[in-house]
């Protein structure tokens, strides 16, 4: 049976990739902060489909926890087929009047921790010739935000990040997938303290489970990245690549300004 790594699998688009893959048949690895969350969901998950998951409660923004996860896998002999870098937050307001230890920690979460599992296992996937990684990244990849500065710029270094790799190993037999969703029925607004004024115009809103049906078809296909959401997310995907910078940045400023 392949195994499944997920960060941020306690709830949301995590938790989603954990019950789809438990019903292909992966034994899972599920990493997030809560134990209590992540242990209730594994149970349910070995009683349902009767495979093998493990439990590593890290916050991924502590610099040591990724070592810790991947010291986990190599003391179990776990072989990782599949990584998902799914674990991610934001947070909305104007960046000189927002709280730096966050930001720095977003930029741990986001960023350094992604690259840094990364690097531990696909050097050995590399050595099998087989595994498969998605990063999750967002929408906001596409173009510059106001208000929720680091977190689009993080998104967009997740994306450039994961088609650069995409291009180095498919000559490995290693498949690399960014999927870039749109608004979704997560707890991303709360935790982001995104104003409900602005949290309320996305009409267009994907489920989890849509998200990881979508970015698992798109794997399975070999794209190196998939847009997820109707057609206001897809037109913004293009619109961002053509409209004058300027323009562009004023248009998102007056848009996200609470």
């Amino acid at each position: 049976m392949p195994t499944a790594l997920i960060t941020g699998a306690s709830a949301g688009i995590g938790r989603a990739f954990a019950e789809e893959l438990a019903a292909q048949n992966y034994n899972l690895v599920l990493v997030a902060r809560s134990e209590e969350k992540l242990n209730e969901l594994a149970n349910q998950l070995k009683q349902k489909h009767e495979i093998q998951v493990d439990v590593i409660a890290k916050d991924l923004t502590e610099l040591s926890a990724t070592n810790a996860v991947f010291e986990f896998t190599k003391e179990k002999e776990l072989t990782i087929d599949l990584l998902i870098n799914n674990a991610a937050f934001g947070d909305y307001g104007d960046f000189a009047e927002t709280d730096e230890e966050r930001q720095i920690k977003m930029i741990q979460l986001n960023i350094l921790a992604l690259v840094d599992l990364t690097h531990k296992f696909l050097p050995l996937m590399r050595q099998r010739r087989s595994g498969s990684i998605i990063n999750v990244s967002s929408l906001a990849a596409f173009q510059p935000i106001p208000y929720l500065s680091v977190y689009s710029a993080s998104k967009a270094f997740v994306r450039h990040f994961s088609e650069a790799l995409w291009a180095e190993n498919r000559q490995y037999g290693i498949r690399i997938l960014v999927s870039c969703p749109g608004p979704t029925e997560t707890n991303f607004f709360t935790e982001a303290k995104f104003p409900l004024t602005l949290a309320s115009k996305n009409t267009q809103i994907s489920t989890s489970e849509q998200v990881v049906k979508e970015t698992l078809k798109a794997l399975a296909r070999g794209d190196s990245t998939v847009v997820i959401g109707g057609f206001s997310t897809h037109f913004i995907t293009k619109v961002a690549g053509v409209v004058p910078r300027e323009t562009l940045l004023n248009l998102l400023e007056k848009q996200f300004k609470a």
